[in-house]
């Protein structure tokens, strides 16, 4: 009996070892690049896959700079694959339960024309042999008296399982067993029926059954097996099947199994680590690569013709080829059954045909009911992006309303057509720019431009090439805002407001934090370092006046060294990862400025490269340059045409 307690502890136990054997890492230029790589080590569609970020990528300028994409990646357990879990533990068990059947010996006797015979069969696992008086009771039931007693011990002793003679019996043929056949109509059964033999009568031995099936034309189907154990221990009397026709079997026509989920109404929730359901995670998007099989055609079966017991052939039917489901955007495979993806985007099954579409359109907000968006290729987004979401795109994200306390992460470009209003937490990424009408406590980081047209407030905002505020209300009003190339807006800071305006250039954003977040990391180090080789010093010179330390200073003492030895190695990490980020910034030529085409209010503060201006007079259409170290006021200039055209057409005015 299946212990299902036990049952369920071993799938839990077998769950937990899978997902750890099947964490692996994988790397790309691209976030879809890695995750591809990590489909193909898994050996499993994209669909199938859990995986976080580890390590942010970063493509570089002019292939200086670039890093990675790094993930780690595990298949997805789901609810059928528990289900699957289950009734193979419960098979295994089943099997092992069988396997460990216990049979007792058993001992036949027949008699035949040529004498008593007799036949001792071994026992089955923990089952007793047969027992020599047992087998002597049995021949005396068979009214034999006269036999070999020597020989019937050696038999029982050894249990070959065979028939051996062990003596003669007076023989009366009119008292032999008889046997009739009956074949059902359609022939797909045969029947005997046995008399039992009278006192002198012979028993009929398997060989005589069969030869007298195939003289009544059963010649199909005997099971030869079911007829021995018969012979042995017959049933009188009664008809017994042993003829078994086969009937046709048609063959299955040529089907389409499927790569991914085709029923979209089925929930998709995933159990955090805690425990709890994430209902932001409802996995609604199925993305898939280029070159990702998403389908493959199951041929067509042959049909197995039928056999009736006397031979007769019954016909089946072969199954019938479908054809292949080709939508838009996937071609089939060199095998011409295989249906694969011609491009990065989200795999869906309309009007019958499988399709690979590069957009993926949310009708209305994200929300409770779309959860979070992750998918590989562009998003378009008709509503807005409510406050605790996320839409993760390998392409463009573009939002017709408002993104509120939300997280946005492109390769591409994002474009809001109203407004970004972070509430201090929001989070909005882009690969390449972003476009939107303003900007509001939120943090914004972009691989080449941020172009707004109604203004920028209270904002971090991070640009590789220019931060553009341009528009009838464009004014930028505190915050933190740098950039390589150019910051350019109406008007910089507030006549009122007392928050703090800083406009950074010339410079990459990225790599100054990084250069931040390295020289911190130096000085907490230089700090420890210091403190620990103080106190290894005064242990030394105590073990210096002493001559030794006590058991746990002593221990104390090599901890100490050790993380020495660990600090140490840590800045010279740090001095050359240092190295790298100052020479790369010392290779930008870039001629950084900041410009405001009305007003520059006092208060603003201007950093161009190593040079400060903390503003203390109103300028009016000005731009602020580096010259001879200093940061010069010089007359206004307009920003590059690049940032006056938008993705696609779209212009922020």
């Amino acid at each position: 009996m299946v212990d299902f307690v036990q049952l369920q502890h071993a799938m839990k136990e077998r769950l937990e070892r899978d997902r750890a054997i099947h964490t692996i890492e994988a790397e790309g230029a691209t976030l879809e690049e890695a995750v591809s790589t990590a489909s193909t080590l898994l050996n499993l569609a994209v669909r199938k896959i859990e995986y976080e970020v580890t390590v942010r990528g970063f493509s570089g300028v002019f292939g200086t700079g670039a890093k990675p994409w790094k993930i780690r990646a595990y298949e997805r357990v789901t609810v059928q694959t528990i289900e699957e879990e289950k009734a193979a533990a419960a098979e295994e068990a089943a099997a092992a339960a069988k396997a460990q059947l216990d049979e007792n010996g058993e001992a036949y006797v027949q008699m035949l024309h040529d004498g008593v015979y007799l036949k001792v069969c071994p026992p089955a696992g923990r089952g007793r042999h047969a027992a020599p008086a047992a087998v002597i009771q049995l021949i005396a039931a068979r009214g034999v008296s006269v036999y070999n007693q020597e020989l019937v011990a050696k038999i029982t002793g050894e249990a070959a399982g065979r028939y051996e003679r062990i003596g003669d019996f007076e023989r009366v043929p009119a008292n032999d067993s008889m046997v009739s056949v009956d074949i059902t109509a359609d022939e797909m059964k045969a029947y005997i029926t046995v008399q039992p033999p009278g006192r002198g009568g012979c028993d009929i031995p398997v060989e005589t059954y069969l030869s007298f099936l195939r003289n009544n034309k059963v010649i199909y189907g005997v099971d030869e097996n079911l007829l021995s154990k018969f012979a042995d221990r017959p049933t009188y009397k009664e008809p017994v099947q042993v003829g078994f026709g086969d009937r046709p079997s048609d063959g299955r026509d040529s089907r389409i199994q499927y790569n991914f989920e085709t029923d979209m109404s089925r929930v998709r929730l995933r159990e955090g680590a805690n425990g709890r359901v994430d209902f932001k995670d409802l996995n609604i998007i199925q993305n898939v690569v280029e070159g990702q099989p998403l389908a493959v055609r199951i041929p067509s079966e042959t049909g197995t013709v039928g056999r009736t017991v006397t031979g007769k052939v019954i016909p089946a039917k072969n199954g019938k080829e479908i054809p292949l489901p080709l939508g838009k955007n996937v071609h089939v495979g060199d095998d011409g059954a295989t249906i694969i993806a011609d491009m990065n985007g989200q795999v869906v099954v309309s009007g019958g045909k499988i399709n690979v579409e590069p957009v993926y359109t949310v009708q209305g907000n994200v929300n409770i009911k779309t959860g979070n968006i992750i998918f590989l290729g562009t998003v378009i987004i008709t509503g807005n992006v409510e406050d605790g979401f996320s839409v993760k795109a390998a392409g463009n994200i573009e939002v017709d309303g408002t993104v509120e306390k939300a997280e946005l992460d492109a390769e591409g470009d994002i474009i809001v057509h109203q407004g970004i209003t972070g509430k201090s937490t929001g989070l909005i990424r882009a690969g390449r720019s972003i476009w939107a009408r303003f900007i509001e406590n939120a943090q914004v980081e972009a691989g080449n431009m941020v172009v707004v047209s109604d203004g920028i407030i209270n904002s971090q905002v991070d640009a590789f090439k220019r931060i553009i505020c341009q528009g009838k209300r464009a004014s930028i009003v505190g915050g933190r805002l740098r950039a390589t190339e150019e910051i350019n807006a109406k008007s910089l800071g507030s006549p009122t407001s007392g928050t703090e305006t800083i406009c950074e250039v010339g410079f990459d954003p990225r790599s100054k934090t990084q250069l931040e977040t390295l020289n911190a990391k130096k000085e907490s180090a230089e700090k420890q370092l210091e403190e620990i080789q103080l106190n290894i010093q005064t242990l030394i010179n105590i073990k210096k006046q002493r001559k030794s330390l006590p058991e746990d200073k002593e221990a104390y003492l090599h901890e100490l060294m050790d993380k020495r030895q660990e600090l140490m190695g840590d800045l010279q990490k740090n001095k050359s990862e240092t190295a790298k980020i100052e020479e790369f910034l010392a290779t930008l030529k870039t001629r950084g400025r900041v410009s405001a085409s009305a007003r520059v209010y006092p208060g603003v503060k201007i950093l161009i490269r190593d040079a400060r201006e903390d503003v203390r007079n109103e300028y009016r259409a000005v731009t602020f340059v580096l010259g001879n170290g200093l940061v010069r006021v010089t007359k206004y200039e307009e920003p590059g045409e690049e940032s006056k055209k938008g993705p696609d057409g779209y212009i922020t005015n």
